[in-house]
């Protein structure tokens, strides 16, 4: 059975998302302040209690505020990304992610960037690439 991820996210609950994870935490007001255009205070409180209902952020009580964090790694979040990135656009295949990226960048890999490259298909060749 295919691995439920968490619900997508819209172009301002990434713009929070982003925020969050450069801050490690933050409050309404401080998103409200890092973010280019945004909107009313009630809508990023509105947008971050969508986030919370969708399990991307918690919440905590730190005096006369609430104090948003992630729910998960941003190591994680960039995993759930990728593989939403992959179901869509690539029919869930991964080989075809990968053909499409190496053709888009392969002038601008370095000799190290190659070399790692190849060293993750030798590993997952045998199996232990995880």
């Amino acid at each position: 059975m295919a691995r439920q991820l968490p619900p997508a996210l819209s172009r301002r609950e990434r713009q929070i998302m982003d925020i969050i994870y450069a801050r490690g935490q933050a409050t309404a007001s401080e998103i409200q302040a890092a973010m280019s255009d945004a909107p009313g205070y009630s809508t990023v409180r509105t947008l971050l209690r969508v986030l919370k209902d969708k399990g991307h952020v918690q919440q905590k009580y730190d005096g006369p505020r609430y104090v948003y964090s992630p729910t998960v790694s941003p190591q994680k979040a960039k995993r759930w990304a990728l593989e939403n990135l992959i179901a869509t656009f690539f029919d869930g295949s991964a080989e075809n992610a990968l053909a499409t990226l190496v053709d888009m960048s392969s002038s601008k890999f370095s000799a190290a960037e190659l070399q790692r490259l190849k060293t993750l298909i030798e590993q997952a060749q045998k199996g232990d690439g995880k």
